[in-house]
């Protein structure tokens, strides 16, 4: 080799050594983001508003509030707890959306007869309400036949006992939906 080329490889490898580790130029910074304009000032929240009282409740029949065997007329104790829990949570409504009144039949007779049977207890107890001042066009009434039991009782033999396990299905239930005063 002669001298020339010894020249011209060294300098090429003292080039390619001092490019390897030649540091790479810092990247260019980002340019800053423009200021955001003022935010106008938050209004105040306003207060929390209260929700509105609700006269919402319900009532269901029970023990000797139920209604005897086929039968569709209301019990003294029935009455007296519509008059406190109804009529009475009534009056306390700014105005009625809606009372829904469900009547009930035991598992005794066929379906129809129990279907008819809960629709008259459903409208003993609409009627019983229209005469104390409730708004008769407010109040729907749905017979629930026997389809909704409240308490299962065995295949008892004897009848009466039957009859008596099965009370708590022969019921009403109410429901009361408005806004309270």
């Amino acid at each position: 080799m002669n001298k020339l080329t010894l020249a011209v490889a060294g300098t090429a490898a003292v080039l390619l050594v001092s490019c390897a580790s030649a540091p790479e130029p810092a990247p260019q910074p980002a340019p800053a983001p423009a200021p955001a304009p003022a935010a106008a000032p938050k209004p105040a929240a306003p207060a929390p508003v209260a929700a509105p009282k609700r006269c919402d409740g319900a009532a269901t029949f029970q023990k000797d509030e139920t209604f005897p065997f086929d039968r569709y007329a209301l019990t003294a104790a029935a009455k007296t707890r519509l008059d406190r829990d109804v009529i009475g949570r009534l009056a306390t409504c700014a105005s009625v959306e809606a009372v829904v009144v469900e009547g009930h039949a035991d598992r005794i007779g066929s379906q129809q007869y129990n279907q008819k049977l809960s629709e008259r207890r459903a409208d003993s107890v609409k009627a019983y309400l229209v005469s104390k001042g409730a708004d008769r066009n407010k109040i729907e009434t749905i017979g629930m036949g026997k389809t909704v039991p409240a308490k299962f009782c065995p295949d008892i033999k004897n009848r009466k006992e039957l009859i008596a396990c099965l009370a708590p299905n022969r019921r009403a239930i109410i429901a009361i939906k408005g806004p309270g005063r």
